[in-house]
């Protein structure tokens, strides 16, 4: 169960760091939603699964919120 939270504070960090760093959007998002996911996923190690669920659903929604109205100014000239 160590090797197992290690793996996952690592592989957070790690993927939090690749988002800062990223500067494509599209690529942003899905380090996004990745880091999202490793998070929930030390919450369940932990045996906190609905605070895990409610943390995926509030924090999925509003990053694609985000993304689709960052998209749509990008992809927008003017």
């Amino acid at each position: 169960m160590t090797y197992f939270m290690g793996f996952f504070s690592i592989v957070f960090c790690f993927r939090g760091l690749a988002v800062v760093s990223n500067l494509s959007l599209y690529y942003g998002v899905v380090g996004l939603v990745l880091v999202s996911v490793i998070g929930c996923g030390w919450w369940l190690s932990l045996g906190i699964s609905f605070v895990s669920l409610v943390l995926f659903m509030v924090y999925l929604g509003g990053m694609l919120v985000v993304f689709v109205y960052s998209v749509s100014l990008a992809a927008e000239p003017f």
